[in-house]
């Protein structure tokens, strides 16, 4: 693999776990925002089994001390590419900063955690709905065309 194709497949690393910690805070709050407000897609079954799953990976890795694989593989292509962790490139340098800060490891376990504890008594106040049946995109009618 050529050093600049490393550099790119790091960025695209780095652009997807950017979009996982989006998907975490902002399906978070609108979890928090949209369960009192009524709001039905924070309580689709999916997105919050998705959701609430994926915040206890990340406290489970946390607690046992173990990065993120998708930090260990964006830093071997960094390596493998040449370039200094976090310091290349445009899109590398502004959303690590978005993602990254310098903190003792208990801070980031004890976040982590608080954070699935949140989204799990957010599941509990505000429950996903359970699926009806006809509700398969193949039970709809279909839209006519103008």
């Amino acid at each position: 693999m050529s050093p600049m194709l490393a550099g790119w497949l790091a960025d695209a690393i780095l652009a997807a776990h950017v979009a996982i910690v989006a998907f975490v805070v902002a399906g978070a709050l609108g979890i928090l925002v949209g369960g009192p407000l009524g709001w039905r897609w924070v309580r689709h079954r999916g997105f919050r089994i998705a959701h609430l799953a994926l915040m206890v990976l990340i406290a489970a890795q946390a607690w046992l001390g173990r990065l993120c694989p998708l930090t260990v593989w964006e830093q071997a292509l960094r390596n493998r590419a040449g370039q200094a962790t976090y310091d290349a490139s445009f899109i590398q340098h502004w959303l690590s900063r978005l993602i990254f800060f310098e903190a003792p490891w208990w801070i980031f376990v004890a976040a982590y955690s608080a954070f699935a504890v949140l989204l799990a008594a957010c599941w509990w106040r505000w429950p996903p709905r359970p699926r009806r049946a006809g509700t398969n995109d193949a039970d709809r009618p279909k839209a006519k065309k103008p």
